[in-house]
This record gives C-alpha cells, structure tokens and sequence, in this order.
C-alpha cells in the first residue's frame, strides 16, 4: 500500500481514524525519502532526496520499467541495475518486483544501509510489517541514530494485526531520545498513547506539538482522535 495515496483517507472515528492518521504520519515523515533511493543508482539525479523519476503512468513509463526488469535480469551482477529496476518498479507499486531487485542489490552489497532501509520501506507499502521490521532492526544495527528508521520500526508494530502500541511507544520513545522535538514521531506518539488507552499522555504530547508549531495540519485530526476516544469511554461507562 503507498503511504502518498492515503494522505488524509481517515474514515470512521476511534481506531479507525487513529488507523488511518498512522499513515498519514508516515507519509509526512517519508515524503522526503522515497522508497527506493534513485540517487544511488548511477546515472539518475536526485535532489534533496526525491527521486528523480516521475510520471509513473503511461505506456512510455510501462517500457522504460520492462526495459529496466530486462536489464537487471540479464545483468543479475550489475547493482546498478537491479537498483534502477527497483525504483522504476515502485513508482508502479510493483512490490513483488521492487523487492526481487532490492534483494539482489542486498546479497550485492550487504553493507549498503540504503538498501537494507529500502527493503524495509518496500516490505512497509507491501503492508509486510513483520518483513519491515526485520530491515528495519537491520539498518539500525547499522546506522542505531537513524530516528526516521526507528520511528518507521514503531509504526510496523502499531499498524501490523494484532496492533502492538506497547512496542511501538517504546520505539518512539527511543527515536525522541535522540531528537526530543521530532516532530513525525510525537504525531505518532500521540497516536499509539491513544490506542494503548493513555489518554492523559497522549493529551500532553499533543500539547507539545501545538507548542512546537500551532499551525501544524496534523492536529486537528489528532484532536478529533482523542476526543472520540474520550467520547467512546464517556458511552461505554454511562451503559
């Protein structure tokens, strides 16, 4: 599932827009880090962060993605190759192929994070949290101040079924540890309190954010969040 195509598709209230709002955190996060690294791959130019291929539709970017598949097939050695396949892949959604290619480069170069982190967000759009968590916890082995990456570990437990926001606080809170004022991190924070049922936290966290920029789009959907929780607890012990 493409975290870009769900900015903001909250539907229901509760969970379900807790649900919902998980991902658009991320999206905000990831936005500037797409899934597969185009400026790693010679040849392409990336810019502060963004892949430099766009357009993913139409019969001309069909070929250039069968052209590339071709490539990386017939040149299995050539990481080079099997990265640009994955990057014009994921611009199609095409996990399948994105993660054949990523696992190549892997067993390529098996110390090039980027790569180990791709396969992690890969595995995350397929909606593959346990495989997500495996490279996440990967990468951080290797790059363990990566507070993007950790915080991307927490939501693979808040997202997977059964949802684990216990695990996913204590990955968040460990992501804060070292930028106390990021920003995705506390949005999800708030997110995981919520579910896991610490409402007077998640309220002060919430807080926080307002302080750090009143202007911040997220919070009007964080609000509505905790007060249909609160409203839903209000119900239940009045029944």
């Amino acid at each position: 599932m493409n975290k870009e195509n769900t900015l903001f598709a909250l539907v229901g209230l509760g969970f379900g827009l807790f649900l919902g709002f998980a991902f658009v955190v991320w999206a905000n996060q990831r936005a500037a880090t797409p899934r597969v690294d185009a400026a790693a791959v010679e040849g392409t130019d990336g810019a502060d962060g963004e892949s430099s291929i766009t357009g993913a539709e139409g019969p001309q970017f069909d070929s250039q993605i069968e052209a590339a598949v071709k490539a990386a097939r017939e040149q299995p050695d050539d990481f080079n190759a099997q990265m640009q396949a994955a990057s014009l892949s994921y611009e199609a959604s095409r996990y399948d192929d994105v993660l054949e290619f990523l696992l190549r480069a892997n067993e390529l170069q098996p110390d090039n994070v980027e790569t180990v982190v791709a396969l992690g967000n890969a595995n995350y759009d397929a909606g593959r949290y346990e495989a997500a968590e495996k490279w996440y916890t990967a990468a951080l082995t290797k790059r363990p101040n990566d507070v993007n990456v950790r915080t991307d570990l927490g939501l693979t437990f808040l997202l997977r079924a059964p949802s684990d926001p216990a695990r996913a606080i204590a990955e968040f809170r460990r992501s804060l540890e070292r930028d106390p004022n990021h920003v995705p991190t506390l949005q999800n924070l708030v997110v995981a309190l919520t579910r896991k049922g610490d409402k007077a936290e998640a309220r002060a966290t919430l807080s926080k954010l307002e302080k750090l920029n009143p202007e911040n789009p997220a919070l009007p959907q964080l609000r509505a969040g905790l007060d249909a929780e609160a409203s839903a607890d209000t119900t239940k012990s009045g029944s």
